[in-house]
């Protein structure tokens, strides 16, 4: 069966949302273009990630001397993007992600598969790593200032969760917390 791929190129919007109070939020990725509307599911920590590596991306560019392309190192206002998630219908749950850099559009790239079904009770197929037999994918194709104001909204939003308590460091829970103090 072939690939579904939800591509988009020069999408309207991407970005990172949550649904749900923090404790218990799901992350999503969502882009859109037009009246198209893609949505997967993502772990916190996935997220994190790919907004830190996006600005790595984007910070090593603006390093390379002779680079043809304009790197923002701030985030130009009109590309702000504080808005809700739109309404969300999940695609699939991230699995393996890659991110990478098209010279040739000036673009960063985003590719994600979904969480494989694995069987537990059979050993003889390997795991694919690479969503290389995914059912479907989604390709996102980013221009270096919308690349750069989703890192810093992702940002934002995976801080917006729990306080970290000051002597364990595990996130405090509004209703109370039992502190785990290492070596107490």
């Amino acid at each position: 069966m072939p690939t579904r791929v939800h591509e988009f190129a020069w999408p309207d919007r991407v970005v990172v949302g949550t649904i749900g109070v923090p404790g218990a939020r799901t992350f999503y990725l969502q882009v859109s273009a037009g009246t198209q509307i893609v949505s997967i599911a993502l772990e916190k920590q996935q997220a994190a990630l790919l907004a830190e590596k996006i600005d790595e991306i984007l910070d090593q560019l603006g390093t390379v001397e002779g680079n043809p392309f304009s790197i923002p190192t701030g985030i130009p206002l009109e590309l702000v993007d504080n808005d809700e998630l739109e309404t969300v219908q999940e695609q699939f749950r991230a699995g393996a992600m890659s991110l990478g850099w098209d010279p040739t559009t000036a673009q960063v790239l985003i590719e994600a598969y979904p969480i494989a079904d694995v069987d537990p009770d059979d050993d003889d197929e390997p795991l694919d790593e690479g969503g290389a037999d995914a059912s479907e994918m989604l390709l996102v194709r980013m221009p270096v200032g919308t690349a750069r104001a989703f890192a810093q909204r992702t940002r934002e939003i995976v801080g917006a969760g729990r306080p970290a308590c000051p002597l364990c460091g595990y996130p405090m829970d509004a209703d109370g917390h039992t502190c785990t103090i290492p070596g107490g």
